[in-house]
């Protein structure tokens, strides 16, 4: 947990250096970017060293109605949330460029990419404030070691609101895109393409189209690798009432925080 915070923060500010500094970077949806590392930048700061900190010198933990408890568990949903909307538009961003191309600017612009960040804000606060009015409850958890939803049968409302809606949905939005953009760039390597300007035209060798399905079948699978456990201890504990072992909900924990230190990687690989 401490190398992935570590990692996270240096990643992440890293990145938001690059997207500060390099005014080429700042395009008209270069905030949605800005907003997934930013919350994953969040992630490294505050949940990951909470959780290390309990493993090391917190045994007992924390009472689940305890300030502290409630607002790491408010945090945790918070920028997960926010991290993986925010990284699912970045991905129809770079779907719509590829696959649109003469109607991209059109579609994406400016002021709707501040539309869909201050949707995804306001979705990511509302979802994350419901267990701290009565819809679904935080609690922590000592196999965690973190404050997080408590995925108890009697939450079953809050619990598929959030894994259905706030988790699955985007990945398979952003696992079916990137599919799709492999699709395309293999119908493009049977039948070659050109590039031309003014003077001539330039072949575009197979080989180009290999290395960017490479970055996103790894992206993909990153993604599933990641999210699935966590996914599937969800749904367990909601649906039987019964605790998942210890190890495994550790390490589904850890592979959900690691995206936060995976995101600046797979961002800048998928960048030209």
């Amino acid at each position: 947990m401490i190398s992935c915070s570590l990692c996270s923060i240096c990643g992440n500010a890293i990145l938001l250096l690059l997207l500060l500094s390099d005014r080429s970077l700042q395009t008209e949806t270069w905030t949605l970017t800005l907003s997934f590392s930013l919350s994953d930048l969040a992630l490294g700061l505050s949940t990951v060293p909470f959780g290390a900190h309990n493993s090391l010198f917190r045994p007992q933990g924390y009472a689940s109605s305890s300030v502290v408890c409630k607002a790491s568990a408010f945090l945790f949903l918070l920028f997960q949330l926010a991290s993986v909307h925010s990284l699912t538009w970045a991905t129809i961003d770079k779907f719509t460029e590829i696959c649109f191309a003469l109607n991209y600017p059109r579609i994406f612009n400016a002021y709707r990419t501040r539309l869909i960040l201050a949707i995804i804000w306001v979705y990511s606060f509302l979802n994350a404030s419901l267990p701290l009015l009565g819809f679904g409850r935080y609690s922590y958890s000592s196999s965690m070691k973190l404050c997080a939803p408590s995925f108890e049968p009697a939450n079953i409302g809050f619990n598929m609101l959030f894994i259905v809606v706030g988790i699955i949905v985007p990945i398979l939005i952003m696992c079916f895109m990137y599919g799709y953009i492999v699709y395309v760039a293999r119908k493009q390597v049977r039948r070659g393409t050109f590039v031309c300007n003014e003077q001539h035209c330039f072949y575009v060798p197979a080989n180009n189209y290999f290395k960017s399905s490479i970055v996103m079948v790894t992206t993909t699978v990153c993604l599933l690798i990641c999210w699935l456990p966590y996914i599937t201890i969800c749904f367990y504990e909601t649906l039987t009432g019964s605790e998942s072992s210890q190890p495994a909900s550790a390490i589904a924990t850890w592979l959900v925080l690691f995206t936060s230190t995976l995101n600046p990687w797979i961002n800048s690989m998928s960048q030209t």
